[in-house]
């Protein structure tokens, strides 16, 4: 067959081992995953009971425009309609943007290390790209607005930045998007926007309206804890989001998935229990990294980059095999660190334990 060469080129991503996989493997009762990034405190009770009170026949295809939770959405971000497209997650958004955008005469600009599905679709795409290297774990922004020529048709923005949980504040972000010619549409990924406590952080959804080449990116699978069922939505100028919906798969958000979510977005007490539980937790991250003298990312997500200067992947194999899944840095592109999602306060307490041995031992 004649499989386009870049695509062969190309590594799956690797989700890493399931729960029941490592408890397999090391026979183990219990296993902590702290490498997706997942909510710790699963989800909404509302989003459970809608789930629960379901009762639509699963023959049925779900509702392609997925009308209720966009109505919800739109008003919770006081939005049009319109303004809203749909995706079985951000990187089915990104993926999208980058069909439609990206060609082998086209070129993208976007950080390294950063999410790596930006880089993977412009390489399926086979458009030319260009990575701007982070600058003490931030977005090279001066850097970036010099690689865009005429060939540019995608700059991609992730901030909070995964993975180093850092974040562009507002007098940083507001003159770069001034000076991206309007034909370039710039792609503000913000997966981690709930997590966010910085007080010189941006209001995203009316820099929208402002800069019609602006679309930001949010998803159902961090804070909301609706990772299984693969939601999330993009804000931008109805123009864009008519020129992108062709791109879009039919029935591309699954019924459950519209019905979690559309409960999910109405219930921010949840939201903001979180958020502070999360905040509590890194302090136990800080607090350890800084008795160690360990370097690490104040972070505005709901993870960890820390740097133990020795192989990423041996503190991966030391964890797991004390039932604690992280995320080696070596793919990430942090060969000494590990990225660790913060979870319960016994869960940080457990792996924090388990590092405090590691680091004896060592």
């Amino acid at each position: 067959m004649r499989w386009k060469e870049r695509v062969l080129a190309l590594t799956p991503y690797q989700p890493g081992k399931s729960i029941e996989a490592v408890k397999k493997q090391f026979k183990l009762d219990q296993i902590v995953k702290l490498a997706s990034n997942e909510n710790p405190f699963g989800c909404s009770e509302q989003a459970l009971s809608a789930l629960q009170s379901y009762q639509t026949s699963l023959a049925l295809y779900p509702d392609g425009y997925a009308t209720h939770l966009r109505e919800t959405l739109a008003a919770f971000l006081q939005v049009e309609e319109a303004e809203l497209i749909l995706g079985n997650g951000s990187d089915n958004l990104i993926q999208m943007i980058s069909r439609a955008l990206l060609h082998p005469n086209a070129s993208t600009i976007m950080a390294t290390p950063t999410f790596s599905q930006y880089r993977h679709n412009a390489v399926i795409e086979g458009a030319i790209i260009k990575e701007i290297p982070l600058v003490n774990g931030n977005h090279n922004l001066d850097a970036m607005l010099k690689a865009i020529d005429e060939t540019t048709n995608i700059i991609w923005v992730c901030s909070p930045n995964n993975p180093t949980g850092t974040y562009i504040p507002e007098n940083k972000l507001i003159p770069f998007l001034e000076q991206v010619p309007s034909h370039i549409l710039v792609v503000l990924d913000e997966a981690y926007y709930e997590y966010v406590v910085a007080e010189d952080y941006y209001d995203a959804i009316s820099l929208t309206r402002k800069y019609e080449n602006l679309i930001v990116l949010r998803t159902f699978s961090k804070i909301y804890g609706l990772a299984a069922l693969r939601v999330g939505y993009g804000v931008a100028n109805s123009s864009i989001i008519k020129a992108l919906e062709p791109a879009r798969e039919p029935f591309n958000v699954n019924s459950l998935g519209q019905l979690a979510a559309s409960e999910a977005i109405k219930d921010q007490n949840f939201v903001e229990s979180c958020r502070e539980k999360n905040r509590q937790g890194l302090t136990q991250f800080y607090e350890f990294c800084e008795h160690h003298q360990l370097e690490f990312y104040h972070t505005q997500t709901n993870f960890i980059l820390i740097d133990f200067k020795v192989d990423g992947d041996e503190i991966f194999h030391y964890l797991q095999a004390r039932g604690y899944i992280v995320r080696s840095g070596k793919a990430l592109g942090f060969p000494t660190a590990v990225r660790i999602t913060v979870g319960s306060s016994e869960q940080n307490e457990g792996v924090l334990k388990a590092l405090r041995e590691f680091l004896e031992a060592n």
